[in-house]
């Protein structure tokens, strides 16, 4: 008959629990992107019956060009300097079609580096300090008065201690409204549609770079 220790059962205990254990503390490390939200509310009451591709004025209007119609969040990677890490974000909203140029596209919306290519639109920012690069959110081919949902997946690069910048610019105190009253399932305020345009960040995978 075998006998197995007290101590013996722990370690095959721990064998088992360390690589979920492991896992989880290395999603805390992003823990300052987990839950972000973007988010660009209407001024004016959403109507019962919304005009298709009505636009309306920003919650964020100000009469201060240095403030009109945008906002920074500045927050702290965690985990440990000198080391990198691949975080797959992912990203789900309600949001108008922006143009980006100079950078690199992924997939639909995703765009990598590069800049504004309109004057007008909502611009959905995120920079890393270390290694440098920002990415945008939203990205078309062309704007116009449209409102879609998005919900899709990004893996970018951050090392531990990095500063990342996030950065909302409606450009001229207006949006798209959400006149569809388009919702993302799972994603608040759903089952009701949120009043204007927002982006979600939920942090899913986060990997050492060895």
């Amino acid at each position: 008959m075998h006998r197995f220790s007290f101590a013996s059962l722990l370690l095959a205990t721990s064998i088992f629990l360390a690589p979920a254990s492991h896992a989880e503390d290395l999603k805390a490390v992003a823990a300052s992107l987990d839950g972000y939200r973007f988010e660009f509310p209407c001024k004016d009451p959403m109507p019962e019956n919304p005009k298709p591709g009505a636009d309306g004025i920003s919650a964020r209007a100000t009469a201060d060009p240095a403030t009109n119609d945008k906002f920074t969040d500045v927050k702290k990677f965690g985990g440990e300097a000198g080391k990198k890490y691949k975080v797959t974000l992912r990203v789900r909203g309600v949001v108008e079609p922006m143009m980006y140029k100079d950078g690199q596209q992924v997939g639909e919306y995703f765009y990598i580096g590069g800049a504004p290519n309109n004057a007008t639109y909502n611009i959905y920012q995120l920079t890393v300090s270390s290694p440098a690069q920002h990415f945008f959110f939203n990205r078309q081919d062309k704007v116009g008065h449209k409102i879609f949902t998005i919900d899709y997946t990004a893996t970018i690069e951050i090392e531990g201690g990095a500063t990342l910048t996030l950065h909302g610019n409606g450009q001229n105190g207006k949006m798209i409204t959400n006149f569809s009253k388009l919702v993302v399932p799972e994603v608040s305020p759903a089952p009701q549609p949120f009043n204007g345009q927002f982006i979600q960040l939920n942090v899913t995978d986060v990997v050492e770079m060895k």
